[in-house]
Parts: C-alpha cells; sequence; structure tokens
C-alpha cells in the first residue's frame, strides 16, 4: 500500500519532532519507523482528540493527519488546532481523493494533501520542503500582561490600549524579539533609529523611561532591565538566575 525506496540521510541536522495522528496501527508504524529511521522524532495519537491535545503542547514541527478518525475526525482537529497556533505545518494523508475533499482539507487549515497509497519517498520530500520555508514571523507579543499585535501596530496593558509613539513601539518591539538577550546601545541604535555612526546614545534612556512609566510593571517582573554599560533586557522570570 505504501512504497518506501532505499533510506536516504535527513536534510536537516538538528532534529525535527513530528506528531503522527492516525487510527490504523500498521500505517502509524510504518511512517513512525521510517521517519525515525531519517532522523526524525515522532509520536503517535490513534485517535482524534489525543491528536488535538497532543498537537496543543506545541512540542510538534509538523503533523501528519489521517481524516477518518475515532472522536473529532482530521477535519475538526485541524480547525480547532488552527485557532491556537496557525504555524504548525499540517500534512493530511488520507485516502479520500475527490477534488472537493482536497479543498475541505486544505481550507480547514492545512498546508499539504497526500492521497494514499503513496510513496514514502514522495511525503519525505514533502515534509522537507515544510522544513525549508522560513516560519512566519509572530505578530503577538506578551510579556506578563503587556501585549503587543504586530499586525495591527497596537499595544495593551490588562486589555486597556496603551498609546505609543512610533519609536516607542519600534523601541519595544525590538526589545520582545529580542527577549531574553541583551540588546546594547549600538544594537537599539542601529535597529531603531537607522544611526550607523557616533551619536550619543542618551535618547534611548529617555524612550526607555517613557515605556516603564506607560506599563507599570513591578520591578520583580523584569521589563526592561538596565544592563549598566551595556544595554537593556527583557526577560522572562526563568531567567532570573543568569542572563
Amino acid at each position: 500500500m505504501f512504497l518506501r525506496t532505499q533510506k536516504k540521510i535527513s536534510f536537516f541536522c538538528n532534529v525535527k519532532r513530528i506528531l503522527i495522528i492516525e487510527d490504523e496501527a500498521g500505517i502509524s508504524t510504518f511512517l513512525k519507523e521510517g521517519l525515525e529511521e531519517e532522523g526524525f522524532e515522532t509520536d503517535i495519537a490513534n485517535n482524534g482528540n489525543t491528536g488535538l491535545q497532543k498537537a496543543q503542547s506545541g512540542k510538534f514541527d509538523l503533523i501528519l493527519m489521517d481524516w477518518m478518525l475515532p472522536g473529532l475526525n482530521g477535519v475538526e482537529v485541524t480547525a480547532d488546532l488552527r485557532k491556537t497556533d496557525p504555524t504548525t505545518p499540517i500534512i493530511f494523508l488520507t485516502a479520500k481523493d475527490t477534488v472537493q475533499d482536497t479543498i475541505l482539507g486544505l481550507r480547514s487549515g492545512a498546508n499539504d494533501y497526500l492521497k494514499k497509497p503513496f510513496s514514502f519517498e514522495e511525503l519525505l520530500e514533502r515534509i522537507n520542503v515544510h522544513f525549508r520555508k522560513p516560519k512566519p514571523e509572530p505578530v503577538i507579543f506578551q510579556h506578563g500582561p503587556m501585549v503587543i499585535n504586530h499586525a495591527k501596530r497596537e499595544a495593551k496593558w490588562k486589555d486597556s490600549v496603551v498609546t505609543l509613539t512610533q519609536k516607542e513601539y519600534d523601541l519595544l518591539l525590538f526589545l520582545l524579539k529580542n527577549k531574553n538577550h541583551i540588546c546594547t546601545r549600538k544594537e537599539i541604535l542601529q535597529k531603531v533609529w537607522d544611526i550607523h555612526f557616533e551619536y550619543s546614545s542618551g535618547v534611548i534612556d529617555v524612550y526607555i523611561n517613557a515605556l516603564r512609566k506607560k506599563f507599570p510593571f513591578e520591578k520583580t517582573d523584569n521589563f526592561i532591565e538596565t544592563i549598566r554599560g551595556i544595554g537593556y533586557i527583557i526577560k522572562d522570570k526563568e531567567h532570573e538566575s543568569g542572563i
């Protein structure tokens, strides 16, 4: 039913994790063994409800999805997952082969659609294509009760919109994109102000102080911590013991 050719060397040096949501034990075992031979890590869910729970954990780089599953079907799992995870690639592996089925699967949020029976070599190529694609940059950035929606260029504090100037917003976004990493004064001037020559960095302090006033974090919340003589950092609490 499924074709395997000689083993190929995985295209990636870093290990990728693939979730297999498939209720037929023979198919899921076949996929698991083949993918692990190629250097991937795998996990199996044999019904839609368990598959959705595992997929929502965020531990997987790609999902292989059967359509006809006990509990939630593959389309339902995909549609539910896309409410919270719009980026993890999903490939449908299914015997449903009409144009209407393909359209329905893709519209539910799947990235690809492979009809059974399929060649294992073709599946590998499709997986590798998805891993070559750069992941979309996130549009939501959060630190405690502060949320930045970059798609709207909107900042909120506890659900209330906070008005920021363009440079305040750009500075905050840069620090959040580099969360848990020290941003030097030179980097901030270059990336936020587009200044690539010797220039007083005192302007940064003015904007940092303005952001601190607009987002009244407690000192223990690590919101824009000053690293003397170097720059600034926003860090999560689990990074408190070391930078």
